[in-house]
């Protein structure tokens, strides 16, 4: 996998970063029903629980093509130094494809009114629906928000011709990764603006949040941004459509997919339509504030969106609400006027959520939007996957080798054992760490062994993330090995340190019939399993039934990770960022029956 960290499939320890600076983490996405959100925006003196006079939206928002924005290209968005040269770069090419309206998610000086002077000091025809991104918490009437408010109210006039709209605030009435402390504070935000600005203003929010929606939001809100994600309902709402289409033959899979992805957006469209409708709301405009689909398999090793992310996979889905929009704007469909895809380009910061980019990081233009233009040197076309709709990826059903026969399966070793059996192409992989580097060296030496497997051992190095470390061995090709016969044996390892502090975890993984894979880990303390930390060599033996114990859906006829080592601070006890831990040394890893 590239550019972004690879770690133990399933693994409950990878936190599913933020798409933007206010998307939810995966710890609370599991919880919601589905990934939606919507928005509006109101404002005048009125008091903030009646309805507000609606603004009109300009008609950039039923007359352009639409894209969310940011300019950061490396791993160290909180450090990296956005310039105008990059940003006239990427307008430039955006406005290439035809984009004339773009969302920015903050109004702050290095990104939001260095674009907007980008615009207006080079005369290019695009239009800006603004954001004010608040914190939130206990104490959401803060200064920095004022501040922030007091940004985008000044942008909002001061660029008057340039901005059409503005939204303050992104997905802070519902979960908890930045909520803010009550939708009556949100909309004093909103009101404020609202009344120091002529644009109509509006909030983000999530769909599970819209659909019981407060009125002191709704009845401040000039229009509606919805939120869909439905690639990503398919692990956070589970249940939510049909994208695996297995009534459907292969051939046409991936077709039928994308239509019911389609159908997805759709309805969770409608189902915020009806909700406004319910409220005497009929007349306030819905517009989808973000959608989107990967280009690229992220996640942990092997991915969170197998069958499902490809560039192929975008441009079909990108096709398709393309094709709703132009319907919706001729009036032949009850959909949204403007669709604002998300997103412009790849950004690596968001490490395991990147990958969304029209763009990649080094602006090159994906399959949904290169014939766009022919190729020259500033329109550069990612080769990297194939645009066929035959080549998108679907739901394949999970195919079960032959077992293997042999008395011991080999992972890691020098000494060859007779009868054994090899793990095919198997490599060492690290977990990644927050600057897309890996948490752990791990060089092979020969200055240690353990008894009777010289002369090579693992020098595992901690080099942790904030979260921790680990290490995996699997095969290279993500191939999976049928160890079924083994149910009734072991896992084993030689494993050497001096003082490694508090708990090591012991993990495998597998694939799974409905694909989705399993993980179990086993923690150990000194002395359990014969684990020591005394810098002597001590063959830890683990029986497989205490991994099944773990967890009863892993499937030993399709393992995927044979053999992790790791030490997640979260589910250890160590405080979060631990640093200096003591090197490990590992030989002679095994399954036996």
């Amino acid at each position: 996998m590239s550019k972004f960290r690879v770690q133990a499939m399933f693994s409950s320890t990878v936190r599913f970063l933020s798409r933007h600076l206010g998307w939810v983490t995966a710890a609370l996405a599991v919880t919601m029903f589905a990934t939606l959100s919507g928005c509006g925006g109101g404002g005048g003196t009125t008091p903030v629980n009646a309805v507000q006079p609606q603004r009109t939206l300009p008609a950039a928002f039923s007359a352009r093509k639409a894209v969310n924005y940011s300019p950061f290209r490396t791993y160290h968005r909180d450090t990296e130094v956005v310039s105008k040269a990059n940003i006239k770069q990427d307008l430039d090419l955006l406005a290439a494809a035809g984009f004339g309206l773009i969302r920015l998610f903050d109004s702050s000086d290095m990104v939001a009114k260095q674009t907007l002077e980008v615009i207006r000091d080079n005369n290019l025809d695009i239009k800006v629906y603004l954001g004010a991104y608040l914190q939130g918490y206990a104490n959401s009437k803060s200064a920095t928000n004022d501040a922030e408010v007091a940004r985008a109210i000044a942008l909002a006039n001061q660029f008057s011709a340039i901005v059409v709209a503005v939204s303050v605030g992104n997905e802070m009435l519902l979960f908890d990764f930045n909520k803010i402390d009550s939708p009556a504070t949100l909309a004093q935000y909103i009101t404020q603006v609202r009344s120091a600005i002529n644009q109509p203003v509006t909030t983000d929010e999530n769909y599970a949040w819209w659909r019981t929606a407060d009125p002191v939001i709704t009845n401040a809100v000039d229009f509606v941004a919805l939120h869909t994600y439905v690639e990503l309902d398919t692990i956070y709402a589970e249940g939510l459509w049909d994208w695996q289409q297995t009534a459907v033959a292969p051939a046409q899979r991936a077709a039928a997919m994308m239509d019911a992805a389609l159908v997805a957006t759709q309805r969770q469209y409608a189902v915020v339509r009806s909700h406004l409708d319910e409220l005497g709301l009929s007349a306030k405009p819905i517009l989808i504030g973000e959608t989107g689909w990967h280009a690229v398999n992220t996640g942990n090793a092997g991915g969170n969106l197998p069958f499902r992310a490809s560039a192929a996979n975008q441009k079909m889905f990108y096709d398709r609400l393309r094709s709703w929009e132009s319907q919706s704007r001729s009036g032949n469909s009850n959909g949204p006027r403007t669709i604002f895809y998300f997103e412009a380009f790849d950004e690596p910061w968001k490490l395991d959520d990147n990958f969304w980019g029209m763009f990649t990081v080094d602006r090159k233009a994906r399959c949904m939007i290169q014939e766009l233009q022919p190729q020259s040197a500033s329109w550069v076309w990612d080769t990297s996957q194939s645009c066929a709709a035959a080549d998108a990826l679907h739901f394949v059903e999970l195919s079960v080798k032959p077992a293997e026969t042999a008395a011991r399966f080999t992972l890691w070793a020098d000494v060859a054992q007779a009868g054994e059996a090899l793990l095919a192409s198997a490599q060492w992989d690290a977990f990644g760490n927050n600057a897309g580097g890996v948490t752990a060296a791990y060089p092979s030496v020969t200055s240690t062994a353990a008894p009777q497997d010289g002369p090579n051992s693992l020098e595992l190095t901690p080099q942790p993330a904030d979260y921790g470390w680990g290490l995996l061995r699997h095969s290279a090709s993500g191939a999976s090995v049928n160890l079924s016969g083994f149910a009734g044996g072991t896992l084993n390892a030689w494993i050497k340190t001096d003082g490694y502090p508090g708990k090591l975890q012991i993990g495998i993984s597998s694939d799974t019939a409905d694909r989705k894979g399993a993980e179990a880990v086993v923690t150990l303390m000194p002395g359990d399993y014969s684990y020591c930390n005394t810098n002597a060599w001590c063959k830890v033996s683990i029986p497989i039934s205490a991994f099944v114990a773990v967890n009863p859906k892993l499937d030993l006829r399709a393992v995927l990770t044979p053999f992790m080592v790791r030490d997640i601070y979260s589910q250890t006890g160590k405080a979060a960022n631990t640093q200096n831990l003591p090197k490990l040394y590992i030989d002679a890893v095994y399954w036996a029956k």
